[in-house]
């Protein structure tokens, strides 16, 4: 859905958004048995702080500094140009907030990291403990990852370093706190530089 979006046109992608966050929100919370695995711990915060900041800066860094042809390009709505309306302009902004530092974290890491990683390693996954998974099913998720994402490479080299937060510290609570530091930042970086093409 995310590179649908990059095709949708300004104003209906406000509405799309908050759309998308409310459903999956309902989703997250009628499937909540599959957060099961989900196991806060405070032994994995320094490694997913780590990742977390490194990958923020690779994905930044990567569109600066090395130009590769994107599988679309995301809508880069200016709340405070697209927007007339401040009730509405400040609706998207917390619900893109939300969705960015919430909501997709764990939605993305509970299917990509906790689900799918096992289950192409395993169809009985629930048997695999977290943390382990086939290099076949490795590549498969990368590859998976990344096209499912505008910034294929960026996103490739993030599902890599996701899945190896999670095979180093067993623990998918790390990966979720990564993505969220990751997505924290990129959040705080496109407010702070106006480049709203990010989102």
């Amino acid at each position: 859905m995310t590179t649908v979006e990059g095709y949708a046109n300004k104003s209906y992608y406000v509405w799309l958004y908050v759309a998308k966050v409310c459903v999956v929100t309902v989703v997250l919370i009628l499937c909540r048995d599959s957060w099961r695995d989900v196991s806060p711990t405070i032994k994995v915060l320094p490694s997913a702080l780590l990742v977390g900041l490194t990958v923020l800066a690779m994905w930044v860094g990567l569109d600066k500094w090395i130009s590769y042809p994107h599988i679309s390009s995301r809508t880069g709505v200016n709340p405070f140009v697209d927007i007339e309306s401040p009730v509405i302009r400040y609706i998207f902004i917390m619900a893109r907030f939300y969705g960015l530092v919430l909501m997709v974290p764990l939605m993305e890491e509970i299917f990509w990291r906790s689900f799918l990683l096992r289950y192409l390693t395993d169809a009985d996954f629930t048997k695999l403990p977290q943390g382990a998974f086939s290099w076949g099913a490795f590549v498969w998720v990368a590859i998976a990852f990344g096209v499912s994402h505008p910034e294929w490479l960026a996103a490739l080299i993030t599902a890599g370093a996701y899945a190896l937060l999670l095979r180093r510290t067993k623990s998918i609570f790390a990966c979720i706190i990564a993505h969220l530091v990751s997505n924290l930042g990129l959040g705080i970086y496109i407010l702070k530089t106006g480049e709203w093409g990010y989102w």
